[in-house]
């Protein structure tokens, strides 16, 4: 190579410092009117609590199993999705109902002649009843057969802990009665009657039959409804209430939208004598008033010395009117659980009962900075000096002659977009509305979601968690519960409290920020 010479090489050197120089003061001169850019996993909608798809999509839960210290949480999957379609079962454990781990497929699709796995549920066969070895696992779960895409009930087993199911044949263990809807069997074992009892949602009626061995199932009755659309994922169960009263409660994913009631998980709580369920009362309760709790399903605590006093629940956070626009498709997945809920049955006046929901206690333990107010006094509104974007807020509320009294939640700094939840005193009913900020359902059909309120007591008792893309609000002791998908902007954070016509008091304020699971 040839030699530089000592005048060149001077150039070069001045070159390399007025560059650097140059350099250097473009970096202390970047102008300063914009905000530096968010890290990139900062933007992510992936919720930081909830149960998410891992990928793809997922929509109906599968009714969790208790074994060994893990709850098995078995769900639909598609890995194909968007471009394809057909659901599988797909596996999660946890431990405390909050974290989860992924155990990965369960149940792939189209591995018979068969169609896809649809929902079912999964019971451990501690007696040996269907043969396949003590503690096996069986499912029971809707495909389309092959025999005119009817819809039947196939089972499956697993003699490893769930991990994996095996097809036990590819003629259903029950056949279509003639019915076009006829699917999503629930199973119990029923302590009382010493049966297997299930569950089948047919059309507007639930039907129940009873086995003894799994396989082979006879019809004893029927349940059916009125104003209610194509029921789903139908649930039986026994409750011991606060009052120390058993009762038995029958519920269903169900559509009440054209009687203006929800569409989410409508109930009834009766009685059972092994063959037929006789409600309390006619009409429904629901234990969701919101537009995204669907496909509900409940489960017992099953490190609980009594399974009666209480149970648990989830549901998928979507409703089928919507169910493709959502910002986490950009991030490849579609699909998140309603946290976990802790549900008790509680007894009124007069005979009746309804199922309270609080959220489950271990969300508790992802608590981080709390800010409290003991006492804010609001006519009009006043805005919080807390931001925050993924928390529980709980506080007291009481009046005496304001006619509507909330929280403006993932408020912009304009004011113009918010999440409002409230009391409407004047009308009677607790809401969460989401009309002024960014959420699903285009057509804006569900922007505000309403649940009656006895606005005669002058308070209430607002907790209300928040993340990425949800709300849940529980009123009072949980009665009545609005689960809402939202897409607030990132940076959308803050909290406003207001009273209309008149003032209103807060007390016991906390805002406590969440930590992701």
């Amino acid at each position: 190579m040839k030699a530089i010479d000592n005048k060149k090489l001077l150039w070069v050197v001045i070159a390399l410092v007025v560059l650097s120089l140059l350099e250097f003061y473009s970096l202390i001169h970047q102008p300063t009117d914009k905000p530096p850019k968010k890290k990139e996993h900062a933007q992510s909608r992936r919720a930081a609590y909830h149960f998410t798809a891992p990928d793809h999509w997922k929509n109906d839960p599968q009714r969790p199993i208790y074994v060994n210290g893990k709850y098995h949480y078995y769900y639909l999957y598609n890995k194909d999705y968007p471009k394809g379609n057909g659901t599988e079962w797909r596996h999660a454990v946890s431990q405390d109902l909050v974290h989860w781990k992924d155990e990965g497929v369960a149940i792939p699709k189209y591995t018979n002649e068969n169609g896809d796995p649809w929902s079912g549920s999964v019971v451990i066969d501690k007696k040996n009843s269907a043969a396949f070895g003590k503690n096996a696992w069986i499912a029971i779960l809707t495909q389309p057969s092959k025999d005119g895409s009817k819809q039947e009930q196939f089972l499956w087993y697993s003699t490893d802990n769930g991990k994996t199911f095996k097809s036990y044949s590819d003629k259903p263990v029950m056949t279509n009665p003639g019915t076009k809807d006829f699917r999503d069997p629930k199973i119990i074992w029923d302590t009382q009657h010493n049966k297997w009892v299930m569950t089948i949602a047919e059309g507007n009626k639930i039907g129940f039959y009873e086995s003894s061995n799994l396989k082979d199932w006879k019809y004893t009755s029927g349940f059916s409804t009125e104003n209610l659309g194509v029921l789903e994922c139908p649930d039986l169960y026994m409750m011991r209430a606060d009052d120390g009263t058993m009762k038995w409660v029958l519920g269903v994913s169900a559509n009440g939208s054209t009687i203006g009631e929800p569409n989410t998980y409508a109930y009834w709580t009766g009685s059972f004598d092994g063959n037929t369920f006789a409600p309390d009362q006619e009409k429904p309760q629901w234990l969701d008033h919101g537009f995204d709790w669907y496909g509900g399903v409940t489960f017992e605590d099953g490190a609980a010395s009594d399974p009666y006093e209480k149970r648990y629940a989830f549901a998928w956070m979507n409703n089928w009117a919507y169910p493709h626009n959502t910002p986490t498709l950009k991030e490849g997945f579609n699909g998140m659980d309603s946290v976990t809920r802790e549900i008790k049955l509680i007894s009124r006046d007069g005979g009746a009962y309804y199922l309270a929901s609080q959220p489950v206690k271990a969300l508790e333990d992802l608590k981080g900075k709390t800010k409290t107010y003991e006492k804010i006094e609001v006519d009009g509104s006043k805005a919080l000096d807390v931001k925050a974007d993924i928390y529980q807020l709980e506080t007291d509320i009481t009046w005496k002659e304001a006619k509507n009294i909330g929280l403006r939640l993932r408020e912009s700094d304009d004011k113009k977009r918010h999440i409002d939840v409230g009391i409407n005193a004047a009308d009677q009913y607790s809401y969460v509305n989401r009309s002024f900020t960014d959420h699903p359902d285009k057509e804006n059909k569900f922007s505000e979601s309403k649940a009656p309120f006895d606005a005669a007591k002058k308070k209430v008792h607002l907790k209300v968690i928040v993340d990425k893309t949800s709300i849940e609000v529980f009123v009072d002791d949980g009665k009545a519960v609005h689960s809402n998908l939202v897409f607030p902007r990132f940076e959308d954070e803050g909290i406003s409290l207001f009273s209309d016509d008149r003032k209103a008091t807060f007390d016991n304020l906390k805002v406590s920020h969440l930590k992701g699971n």
